[in-house]
């Protein structure tokens, strides 16, 4: 005697309902801005560009000879705290999720991690553009102290071309330090990738002669150098700014949203 298992009705797919909303991108915003001050490390951090920003710009207020405070020094006194500790906090807006186990529960929350991935990057560019802010402003304070107190050269001579490299140069330092920690999802091997791997390729480029022309295109620090060197990015420097940042922040951005995308959430 043999039975017959009789076949399973059929049950359509029960959709979604239609009064549920998705969480919208600016709560997703809104909380990623709040994960950046939210932890002990990302705080002192934000707290620490703040700190280093002002004692740069106090320190070069009474160290330098009077004929040298102008608002472009000071400028670009604040711009090495920030390009330090800038990408550091990319790299942490990412690793963070991972190392701190809250992955699971944010793209449990949000399953398309893309959006999670913009939120996090326009946070970052909105904290990033804030400190630029804060340096432009200490940089105008720290310039009038040194008229009033030093009888300082006090000029003005920032144009807005040199307003728009300064903030380039550090929103690509921020969006660099994301890509690597995208590529590595671990804070201390992304920082030091971070920081050794350019300055290796800077030094090679700088040691071996006949690469001096390829420099430009394939070294981002190379190409930055103009800005670096009180210039402003002109002619053949944004081709060279294109095909080098393309190298180091493109690629990058796109290895790492890649891995992120298809990596496993324990």
């Amino acid at each position: 005697m043999s039975t017959t298992t009789a076949p399973a009705p059929f049950r359509p797919a029960v959709s979604p309902d239609p009064s549920i909303a998705g969480i919208p991108f600016s709560r997703h915003l809104r909380v990623e801005l709040r994960k950046l001050v939210d932890t002990r490390a990302g705080f002192w951090l934000l707290a620490a560009i703040g700190i280093l920003t002002v004692a740069a710009v106090a320190t070069y207020l009474f160290a330098v000879d009077p004929s040298e405070l102008t608002y472009l020094n000071f400028v670009a006194v604040t711009a090495t705290p920030q390009g330090m500790l800038l990408p550091v906090l990319g790299i942490l807006a990412v690793t963070a999720e991972w190392s701190q186990r809250t992955g699971l529960v944010t793209f449990t929350q949000e399953p398309n991690r893309l959006r999670i991935v913009s939120a996090k990057l326009l946070a970052l560019l909105v904290a990033g553009l804030a400190a630029v802010a804060l340096s432009l402003a200490v940089a105008a304070l720290g310039n009038v102290l040194g008229i009033a107190l030093r009888d300082g050269a006090g000029t003005w001579n920032f144009e807005a071309a040199g307003v728009r490299d300064f903030v380039l140069v550090q929103l690509i330092g921020l969006v660099q330090g994301f890509a690597f920690g995208m590529l590595l999802m671990n804070t201390a091997a992304a920082i030091v990738l971070y920081f050794v791997l350019p300055i290796a390729w800077n030094i090679l480029f700088t040691l071996v002669g006949g690469l001096a022309d390829a420099a430009p295109w394939l070294d981002l620090n190379t190409a930055l150098a103009p800005v670096f060197n009180g210039d402003t990015l002109a002619g053949n420097d944004w081709s060279h700014l294109a095909v080098s940042g393309t190298i180091w922040v493109l690629v990058p951005v796109a290895l790492g949203l890649v891995r992120l995308l298809r990596r496993e959430v324990k």
